[in-house]
């Protein structure tokens, strides 16, 4: 069962703010560093399968998701202070950081928590998507660094952090993704490591831009909400694992093309008839132009159907490889529920994608920022999801539950 107090526990990283003792130029937060981690996962888990290397893709998502909740229960600590904790007492951190997940994550559908109590206990669990993980955890901080350190340049103990965060990418760099990535960086054609810059820029795009929020997340922290909200519910329909993966990175990538169109909300679309889907052809079109051509060949198909038609539910001929798309909640469950079918839920997708909308507006309007038109926006999204029940999620009670000004449980 998916509570109101996973949206909850996957919102509070939007107010976790990173390298909050340097001057930054923009707002970093855990969500969204969180979200840019599991993008380059996904960039260096492809590259070990082009070399032939298997790794199992539902570790790699879990995982993520596992190491995401354990860091906001722990904070904001810096690392070698986390990472020495860890050393000395991590039997009973992890410990009080399944207790405070427990409420949110046990409902959870196929055992989920118990993988999470492995993950934590057990390093030997996982160790392949792990490295990866702990990979894309390194690349996604020195991304970070690298924005920063011009003026920090004259801080005491930068160089060092320098050193730290350069040194546990270098100790990655078996990894033909992490080779890939850092050999493109300082090059003109900088193919592998453009794309995961391009989906940082993602994390400087505020959402409802025009309208006074707290916290004001970002675009990227939101697609995160999203791929989480979207794989808890691939859980409770005991979707295969073709299709987990599928709904998580469908929900991470969904809102790519906004990169390069920034994020237009719905209103505008709506304004003007054809307008949207003008935005629309644009956006494909720059897809094809300037985004996919950073990727290998062999990768741009799976970025095209996770991002082409979005929301629609669909699924591939497992002989012809055709895309079958428009397909019921039920034709899903009951023909496509199959690896070889390559299902994606966009109906869930879409469904995630406004609850973490009404989040996003709820916990505003609890904070006591509360103009008028995020009013209206939330009032909006729930008259027109209300009644939204997609297999056995009742999406219309979760969203009731963000009209509540009450803590929600």
């Amino acid at each position: 069962m998916i509570t109101p107090g996973l949206a909850e526990l996957i919102f509070s990283a939007a107010s976790m703010t990173r390298w909050n003792d340097h001057a930054r130029p923009a707002q970093f937060t855990e969500l969204a560093k969180q979200a840019h981690k599991m993008a380059i996962a996904w960039v260096i888990a492809r590259c070990e399968e082009d070399q032939g290397k298997d790794l199992n893709w539902v570790s790699l998502v879990e995982g993520g998701l596992f190491e995401f909740f354990q860091r906001v229960v722990l904070t904001d600590i810096k690392p070698p202070v986390f990472h020495r904790m860890m050393d000395k007492h991590g039997k009973r951190l992890n410990g009080w950081v399944l207790e405070k997940t427990a409420a949110a994550l046990e409902p959870a559908a196929g055992g989920f928590f118990n993988r999470f109590r492995i993950y934590l206990e057990e390093p030997d669990f996982s160790c392949r998507e792990k490295r990866i993980l702990e990979a894309s955890h390194y690349l996604a901080t020195l991304w970070e660094f690298r924005m920063i350190y011009s003026q920090n340049s004259t801080l005491w103990g930068i160089e060092e952090t320098r050193r730290e965060i350069e040194g546990q990418v270098e100790k990655h760099i078996d990894l033909s993704g992490v080779r890939e990535i850092m050999m493109r960086r300082d090059m003109p054609d900088k193919g592998l490591y453009a794309f995961i810059d391009l989906c940082g820029q993602l994390r400087f795009q505020v959402r409802w831009a025009q309208i006074p929020r707290v916290p004001a997340s970002s675009v990227l922290g939101h697609l995160l909400m999203v791929a989480v909200l979207s794989y808890f519910t691939a859980l409770e329909m005991d979707a295969c694992p073709g299709r987990r993966r599928n709904d998580f990175f469908g929900g991470l990538f969904h809102d790519l093309p906004e990169v390069l169109t920034r994020d237009i909300i719905s209103p505008v679309k709506r304004s003007v008839g054809g307008l949207e889907e003008l935005i629309k052809e644009y956006e494909s079109e720059s897809m094809e132009t300037r985004l996919l051509p950073l990727l290998p060949e062999s990768w741009r198909e799976e970025i095209r159907y996770l991002t082409g038609d979005e929301f629609s539910n669909r699924a591939r001929d497992p002989v012809t490889g055709n895309i079958i798309a428009g397909l019921t909640p039920s034709e899903m469950n009951s023909r496509y529920n199959r690896d070889d079918c390559d299902p994606v839920d966009g109906s869930v997708i879409d469904a995630c994608d406004k609850l973490a909308a009404m989040a996003e507006a709820a916990f505003s309007i609890r904070f006591g920022v509360r103009p008028p038109a995020l009013e209206q926006g939330r009032e909006n999204i729930y008259e027109s999801y209300r009644d939204c029940v997609i297999g056995p999620v009742d999406f219309g009670k979760l969203f009731s539950s963000f009209l509540d000004q009450d803590p929600l449980t």
